[in-house]
């Protein structure tokens, strides 16, 4: 046995062990990491107001605590609102849902001919399989989503608790960031965070114009349907819609169908289809035109990062994909060197044919070796040798 067999065996034993250990480790504390992340871009975003109160002498860590209780106060106030709202909305559901009973049993008697009654639907339903199995899993789910909420509420608090500390102690986290690398490097890490705290504001901005414009658009429509409570619904459906990724659409429209159905039916599909189209329009014309615009990075380039965001990081991926990129494309744009475009017609768009000239004559040009025509090619003498004849 060569001598160094065994110490290269006993190395790469310990690297295999040093490598599951990390990935143990790093999957234990993944949720930690991404919770993290969240905070340090929550705090990029309040960094302005924060930035701005303490230049004119107020003490950082006072500052920061006013935002967040604008902020508290402002979600606190909105989920009272919607709360109450709702309650009366599903109260007065639940009075008038014989009515909406009569009236469909009544449009099915009359166009398929059947003698059903209310009584007889509800005792049917009452002691239907489906719905005690239902109720039976319903009750065995209350632990399940009291866990899910107290898990929420937990995550909550750590993220408030990471982003104060980032936003009050800003400065002191960039110093000893900075101290540890040489002046060089300091300039560049100092650079990389005014560029993200750019882009993330600018990304808020975009998402607060994008939730503007969805809450007039339903406004109309629910004015126009008559549906109550159409300007805090209509300021549900823009907040929601937009600052909760992947499933904040459909949670934004359920609750105007919800109370758009205690009015008419009929007006809930009206709504539905509403809110699909406008999702539609949103997501391929007015999403990346805006964020191209405050974000400054390409529609297409927005659209990807946030599909590659959310394939990797789920709706925290798709939520911070958008500021993530433009921030990295905004420091790594210092460092390519670009040059002057030459002044060519197909650098606009456009290609310039010579006139006459057919697509087939230049693909047969381009196959020619330069200075021969069909002349040269008809008198060139064929090489010598046996013809076949058919």
């Amino acid at each position: 046995m060569p001598v160094w067999l065994p110490r290269a065996m006993v190395l790469a034993l310990a690297l295999y062990a040093c490598f599951r250990l990390g990935s143990w480790a790093f999957d234990q504390l993944i949720g930690l990491l991404i919770n993290v992340l969240i905070a340090f871009f929550l705090a990029l975003a309040i960094e302005p107001a924060v930035g701005r109160m303490s230049a004119r002498g107020m003490r950082r860590g006072l500052a920061t605590f006013l935002v967040f209780l604008v902020i508290l106060i402002a979600g606190a106030g909105f989920v009272v609102l919607l709360g109450s709202m709702l309650a009366g909305q599903i109260v007065e559901m639940v009075e008038e849902f014989p009515k909406y009973l009569d009236s469909v049993i009544n449009w099915v008697n009359q166009n398929f001919h059947t003698d059903l009654s209310r009584v007889e639907v509800q005792d049917s339903l009452l002691h239907s399989d489906w719905l005690q199995k239902y109720v039976q899993n319903s009750a065995t789910g209350v632990l399940d989503v009291s866990t899910t909420v107290l898990g929420g509420l937990f995550r909550l608090l750590t993220i408030s608790l990471f982003s104060f500390y980032f936003a009050a102690d800003g400065p002191r986290l960039r110093r000893g960031l900075c101290s540890v690398l040489p002046p060089a490097r300091q300039a560049e890490v100092l650079r990389a965070w005014e560029i993200a705290v750019d882009k993330t504001g600018g990304y808020l901005y975009s998402r607060g114009l994008m939730a503007l414009i969805s809450g007039i658009a339903h406004y109309i429509l629910l004015v126009f349907l008559g549906v109550p409570y159409a300007p805090a619904l209509a300021v549900w459906v823009g907040l929601v819609s937009q600052f909760i990724p992947t499933i904040g659409t459909y949670l934004a429209g359920a609750l105007p169908m919800l109370i758009a159905f205690t009015i008419d039916p009929w007006y809930a599909l009206w709504v539905l289809g509403f809110v699909v189209i406008y999702q539609q329009f949103e997501n391929y014309v007015l999403q990346p035109k805006l964020t191209s615009k405050t974000v400054d990075i390409h529609p297409a380039v927005a659209f990807g990062s946030v599909i590659a965001g959310t394939a990797l990081m789920g709706a925290v991926g798709a939520l911070i994909a958008i500021p993530a990129v433009a921030t990295l494309q905004a420091f790594l744009g210092a460092y390519v060197k670009r040059y002057d475009v030459t002044d060519d017609p197909r650098v606009h768009g456009r290609h310039q044919r010579r006139r006459g000239e057919s697509v087939f004559s230049r693909l047969r040009g381009a196959t020619r070796a330069p200075g021969n025509n069909d002349e040269g090619d008809a008198e060139r003498p064929e090489a010598p040798g046996p013809r076949l004849r058919v």
